[in-house]
């Protein structure tokens, strides 16, 4: 008996859980942002979206970078398991990245005067959501499993290449937008409870990718089996 159908039917349940306390984490920490956090002096209330804008952009990179590793594993392993979880995982990426390129130009209109400038950091976040949408192109135009998964995999390393550009690119290239503040070579220079919220909301959008990768990685091995089954 095939135990993949099994299998997707615990993980989407999983992964509906997480996905569900992600939410309910995130809800918690809107609330605590808007209440209870300080408001930046100079940027006032536009700054309140960094609590959405900076995780996002960190779960990103994260499911990126995981895209990559687990297409070099399938390139050198030659496992399926590895080519699912990296097209799942670059599906996710995509919807955080969407999340990112949204909520940047919110935050910069009243802070910049501007939605849009072709400052390096921005200019590589588009390029490498481009990608991501190649990426998803490519997979759904190839039909052969083993080539599909072979040139996807291509594709999910430059995108996991282009991640430490994009972190570096403030420090490479001037631009508008600001070097880091938490991920910087020194200490922090955040406030101790804009840092608390920034930390609580870190880990939220973190769980909420594992609950949406969870989910989605069930779906896609009940689709897998589906289609074995019709075959």
């Amino acid at each position: 008996m095939n135990a993949d159908p099994i299998r997707a039917q615990i993980l989407v349940r999983r992964g509906w859980r997480l996905t569900l306390l992600a939410l309910l984490a995130l809800a918690g920490m809107v609330v605590l942002a808007q209440r209870f956090t300080p408001t930046e002096i100079r940027q006032g209330l536009a700054q309140k979206i960094f609590y959405i804008h900076a995780p996002s952009a960190w779960c990103a990179f994260l499911a990126v970078g995981l895209t990559g590793l687990a297409s070099i594993l399938y390139l050198w392993l030659g496992d399926q398991h590895f080519d699912r979880f990296a097209a799942t995982s670059a599906e996710v990426g995509t919807v955080f990245c969407v999340v990112v390129l949204t909520t940047g130009p919110i935050w910069g209109k009243p802070i910049w005067g501007t939605w849009w400038t072709w400052d390096a950091r921005l200019s590589l976040t588009l390029f490498l959501f481009f990608l991501l949408l190649g990426y998803q192109v490519l997979r759904s135009a190839i039909r052969v499993p083993t080539e599909r998964a072979r040139l996807s995999s291509v594709v999910g390393i430059m995108a996991m290449v282009l991640v430490p550009f994009i972190h570096l690119s403030v420090y490479l290239f001037r631009g508008l937008h600001p070097t880091p503040i938490v991920l910087k070579p020194s200490a922090p220079s955040l406030d101790s409870e804009m840092l608390r919220t920034l930390l609580i909301s870190f880990a939220a959008f973190t769980l909420l990718y594992v609950g949406l990768v969870t989910l989605a990685y069930g779906i896609r091995l009940a689709q897998e089996a589906e289609e074995r089954g019709h075959a």
